[in-house]
């Protein structure tokens, strides 16, 4: 269902680009490519195969040889089967142990990803081509140092692209966080609701364009416009999920040696004006103090923040380490670290001057449960 109405949204505005224009007005081909990009950013492999393909078939022989790579079956053939066998593996569902199943969420995660990285590259050639076809690429010019030669019309095809990768970016950041909630859920039922989740917005979105470009237009706005504000949220949590998806795939606490900081870390919880799951490292001031630094989308300047003077120890987990703050036995996580320093906590304890190491999680659970079945029963006095 979700793949002939996702071919029903596409077609129009790859025929308009393949030399075959529909004749529509500006406004009504904007609102054909806002439906478009926001259901590419949220099957960006399926989307872009699927225009690929389309734009190939539907193309007379003699021009196939110049069309953009993304139209080149050497890149669509590929790809459509790559999601096919992603549908395949979703569709068999329960069926999948899960031993089996979470490599292959691993996998999907960095296969998301890449393709979504691919995707932003065939966004602006798609739409230089819908440009192309409305006839605007002209009118778009400027004429000498001025912009007397720009009208309404042309305009409209110089904010298109950067409009159209703004929306893409912001939907595609939310779509890839449920691909990591996927990962790192526990439950094979939650795991389902949000692949139907996925696949009824991507639905919806081909659907509603494909009754009527503005019911279309209007709902793909409300998707990107509920987007933008999670995009800050949904990027931490990508990469989150990136960083621990990269370590359990490679086996990263194999390869890693701690020597000395600064240490990778993950925010636990809020702290101050600095969100959850933010990305950075941990160490100590010269003065002795623990210092958080990270980096505003992990391009801006760096910043600093000093953690909560408490008492802290490392949290051993069965998957990853803690930094926590400890108060007797009650003890509350600032810190995730990632899981190259599982197994390796003493040293981690070291580089941060800290003397405890304390489980925590199953492990604890498990470590209390020996201790109890494994205890000697003391001797009744006579």
């Amino acid at each position: 269902m979700a793949w002939g109405l996702m071919l029903g949204l596409l077609a129009p505005g790859v025929a308009e680009a393949a030399g075959k224009p529909a004749g529509k007005p500006p406004g009504v081909a904007a609102a054909e490519t806002l439906s478009q990009v926001t259901g590419i950013a949220i099957s960006p492999l399926m989307g872009v195969g699927a225009v690929g393909a389309y734009r190939y078939f539907k193309t007379p022989e003699a021009g196939r040889a110049g069309l953009s790579w993304y139209a080149q079956p050497w890149f669509w053939g590929p790809a459509l089967l790559v999601v096919g066998l992603c549908a395949l593996k979703d569709a068999l569902g329960p069926a999948v142990p899960t031993a089996l199943k979470k490599p292959l969420d691993v996998v999907e995660v960095f296969e998301n990803k890449l393709s979504g990285l691919i995707a932003t590259g065939a966004i602006l050639p798609m739409t230089l081509d819908l440009f192309r076809s409305l006839g605007l690429e002209g009118q778009a010019g400027l004429a000498g140092s001025g912009l007397a030669a720009l009208d309404a019309n042309g305009l409209m095809g110089v904010l298109m692209v950067p409009l159209a990768l703004i929306a893409y970016v912001a939907v595609f950041l939310v779509s890839h966080a449920i691909n990591i909630l996927i990962l790192v859920s526990p439950f094979a039922t939650v795991d389902a609701a949000l692949k139907a989740l996925r696949t009824a917005l991507l639905t919806t979105v081909a659907g509603t364009s494909w009754m009527d470009d503005k019911l279309g237009a209007a709902w793909a706005l409300l998707i990107v416009l509920a987007c933008l504000p999670l995009a800050g949220w949904a990027f931490r949590l990508a990469v989150f999920g990136h960083v621990f998806a990269w370590d359990y795939l490679t086996l990263a606490r194999t390869r890693t040696r701690v020597v000395s900081g600064p240490l990778t870390a993950f925010l636990a919880r809020r702290v101050g004006s600095v969100p959850r799951r933010t990305y950075g490292t941990v160490s100590r001031d010269a003065v002795g103090n623990m210092v958080f630094t990270w980096r505003p989308w992990l391009v801006g300047a760096p910043r600093t923040l000093l953690l909560p003077a408490a008492s802290h120890a490392i949290g051993r987990g069965l998957l990853h380490s803690e930094l926590l703050e400890t108060q007797g036995d009650a003890s509350d996580d600032i810190l995730n670290f990632p899981p190259r320093y599982n197994t390796h906590e003493a040293a981690v304890a070291a580089v941060l001057g800290l003397a405890e190491v304390r489980d925590v999680g199953l492990r604890a659970m498990w470590a209390w449960l020996k201790s109890l079945f494994a205890s000697k029963p003391v001797a009744a006095a006579s």
